[in-house]
């Protein structure tokens, strides 16, 4: 963004986390090319005082059939909402796809589009995407300075 009074709190390109937290899935590039990965992240170490936040583009692909990776699970001592978001113009509730999503020890399957709220302290994870039709923007957010 331009060298202006509050440019410095517009983020337009990808800068990756400076320390990824040890229950991120393995991997995590940037999006592009028809890949799926990160499109923008923020923390307090990008943007001084900025809270954590996350957006990730999960892109089509084959349904996992064997060995799943994702992130694992993990409490914060913060609470978090975990997004999932659907790209069918015709109807923005159906997520395209399938995601095992774990809350402690329950199991949930989340195939619309959806807001997952998390209090601090909860177990949560591991995320899995199952299966992914059509693109689905992801995301995380926090309030806490990083990400852990």
């Amino acid at each position: 963004m331009a060298e202006t009074k509050y440019g410095k709190y517009i983020l337009s390109e990808l800068r990756m986390p400076k320390i990824e937290a040890p229950w991120s899935p393995p991997n995590l590039g940037p999006a592009g090319g028809g890949r799926s990965g990160r499109v923008l992240y923020l923390d307090s170490s990008i943007v001084p005082g900025a809270y954590y936040m996350e957006c990730v583009w999960v892109m089509p692909r084959p349904p996992v059939t064997t060995r799943k990776t994702g992130t694992e699970a993990h409490t914060h001592d913060y609470d978090e909402i975990i997004a999932f978001i659907g790209t069918n113009p015709e109807d923005p509730y159906d997520l395209g796809a399938e995601v095992e999503l774990w809350l402690d020890d329950e199991k949930h399957i989340i195939t619309r589009t959806s807001l997952v709220f998390i209090p601090a302290g909860l177990k949560h994870a591991p995320l899995y995407f199952l299966k992914v039709e059509r693109p689905v923007f992801h995301f995380t957010t926090g309030p806490a300075k990083l990400y852990f």
